[in-house]
Order: C-alpha cells, then structure tokens, then sequence
C-alpha cells in the first residue's frame, strides 16, 4: 500500500507544479513581456518582448537542473547558482515593474514569481524517495530435523583398585 500512496503523493505534487508552473509562467511571461516593451524603442516587434520573457523565465528552471545535476556529480554549483539568483531577480524585477506602486500591488504581482520558485526549490531540494524494496517470495518453512540420538560410547567396566588389605584406593581406577 505504501507503493500506492506514494505514487499518488508523487502524481499530485507534479499536476500542482505544472499547474502552478503554467499559471506563473502565463503571469510572469506577460509581465517580463509588458515591462520589456515598455521599456523597449518605438518599432520594436512585439516578438522581442515574447523572446524577452522566455529566456527570462527558463534560465532559472535550467540553472536549477543544472546545480541538481552537479550535485549528484560532486561538481562546482558556483556558475549555475549565479545564473539562477540573477536570472530570479530579472524575473521578480520585472513583476514588481508593472505592478500597482503600492506594497499590496508589489506582492500580489510578485505572487506567481514567488510561488514558482518555492515549489522548484521544494521539488529540486527534496531527497530523492527510499526505493520500494520489492518483497522477495517467502520460503516455505523448512522442516526441523529429529535430534538424531546421542552417540553410543561403549563403556568399559571399572574396578577399584585396592589395596592388599582390600581396602579401595580413592580416585585411582583400572580399566
């Protein structure tokens, strides 16, 4: 059963991710796209803005892959961990640049930005789940066996050595 609920578990957190990641993506993708044409020369093509925003948003996902990957290899994480802390600050730049000028528009257009990194961080840092050890087929109990008797040791008879008056001679016997 653990099996089970384990994959559940695992099933529900990857449709709550990509759901997440979706709507974020959707938000943040929009934001880094209205910031960068704001900002952007007349004429520039509205595709600029697009490009702008996909790079913006899938360097930190990559950078995040990349410090798992080296990780697990022993390797440096200095580089990618830059990229991803510029790469996340560009990002959430961008939310707070076209939100409301106020603390409750900075949050609530921060939100997607905010929620996506947490759930990548809790995904990427999470320790990898104990394999399932498969149970191995129960051996049939194997019969005990009869206690086989106790040697036969032939016994030779003893007799007392005495003494000439007859008397025994203790702890010395004859065979």
């Amino acid at each position: 059963m653990k099996l089970n609920a384990d994959r559940v578990e695992g099933l529900t957190l990857t449709a709550i991710l990509t759901t997440v990641a979706l709507a974020a993506g959707w938000a943040s993708f929009s934001h880094v796209h209205d910031w960068t044409m704001r900002h952007a020369p007349v004429g520039t093509p509205d595709a600029f803005g697009w490009v702008n925003a996909v790079i913006s948003e899938l360097v930190p996902v990559a950078a995040l892959l990349t410090i798992k990957r080296r990780r697990r290899a022993g390797a440096p994480i200095g580089y990618p961990l830059v990229l991803l802390v510029a790469a996340g600050t560009l990002s959430l730049s961008a939310q707070l640049a076209v939100a409301q000028p106020s603390p409750s528009g900075w949050l609530l257009s921060a939100v997607p930005a905010l929620a996506f990194m947490a759930l990548v961080k809790l995904v990427f840092t999470s320790p990898p789940p104990e394999p399932v050890a498969e149970s191995a087929p129960v051996a049939a109990p194997q019969p005990v066996p009869a206690p086989s008797p106790a040697p036969v040791v032939p016994t030779v008879p003893v007799r007392p050595i005495t003494r000439p008056n007859g008397v025994p001679v203790i702890g010395q016997v004859t065979r």
